[in-house]
């Protein structure tokens, strides 16, 4: 694996791993919710975990398509940042960990992707 290889991916798991810890701490700990608690931590935590395997696997495909799941927490974090003001310090924080994890893991895919020799085909024009 080369070392920009490497670097995009600690910044995706540092950012992966970092909402997994923060976002049940903010909403259990700091700022708990009205909420259910197990409900809570099941809407937070719950979509993180379906890409948890392949991510500790380093598998490419699944860093790609963990972004869908970390665009929740973008939209999230974008929409309390007007509609809680008290509480931007933490949204902050998300939002810095959701751009992380989306970053590493787009670069990661495509990286270690292309280390692996793994393209995606392009649709050739049938018309000549």
């Amino acid at each position: 694996m080369r070392d920009k290889t490497k670097r995009v991916l600690i910044l995706g798991q540092a950012g992966y791993f970092g909402l997994l810890i923060f976002l049940p701490l903010w909403h259990l700990i700091l700022v708990p919710s009205e909420m259910n608690k197990y409900v809570t931590f099941l809407l937070t935590v719950g979509p993180l975990l379906l890409p948890l395997k392949g991510i500790l696997k380093r598998q490419p495909y699944t860093y790609a398509w963990s972004n869908f799941i970390v665009m929740f927490y973008l939209l999230h974090g974008l929409t309390l940042i007007w509609d809680r003001p008290d509480e931007r310090l933490y949204v902050i924080v998300e939002l810095v960990l959701a751009l992380m994890m989306f970053i590493g893991c787009s670069y990661f895919a495509k990286f270690r992707g292309q280390e692996l020799g793994l393209s995606i085909r392009k649709k050739k024009d049938e018309t000549q």
